[in-house]
């Protein structure tokens, strides 16, 4: 059972996030990573825009399985995909079904266009129903991975 209830996504998120700068290393977003136990940072342009995600099996397997230098690889280059997002004020049933359509463990957070945190699959399981919780990682578990 989860430990609160929580109705929106600001009340289950993880308040504010690190990011990594579009022009910054795939060198400097693994020291990163590793300082901070993560496997995933946002891409933020100079504007401080959300550009994408990037994820520590996309340094490994699209980076350096393909003889690409992190030292001089800029993250920017990883900002593919789509980025699938929500607002702080949107209800938490609203994320789970965003989560559960896309296969994602995790949502970025914008207020005013600008990331302001994330919500996670375990956030989902400490601020959610234990129904809810299976049903989120059920649907990811039956979908190819999106790796962010």
């Amino acid at each position: 059972m989860a430990d609160s209830p929580a109705r929106t996504v600001g009340e289950a998120m993880h308040d504010g996030c690190e990011r990594i700068g579009e022009n910054q290393t795939l060198l400097d977003a693994a020291k990163r990573m590793a300082e901070l136990d993560v496997g995933v940072l946002p891409i933020c342009g100079d504007d401080d825009r959300l550009k994408g995600m990037l994820t520590d099996r996309d340094i490994v397997v699209k980076a350096l399985a393909q003889d690409r230098d992190p030292a001089t690889t800029p993250c920017g280059e990883f900002a593919q995909g789509t980025v699938h997002w929500t607002t702080a004020d949107a209800s938490l049933d609203e994320a789970l079904t965003m989560m559960r359509e896309h296969a994602v463990k995790r949502l970025c957070v914008m207020d005013d266009k600008r990331l302001s945190g994330i919500i996670t699959e375990a956030d989902v399981a400490t601020h959610a129903s234990e129904h809810k919780t299976g049903e989120l990682v059920e649907s990811i578990a039956a979908k190819p991975p999106q790796h962010f």
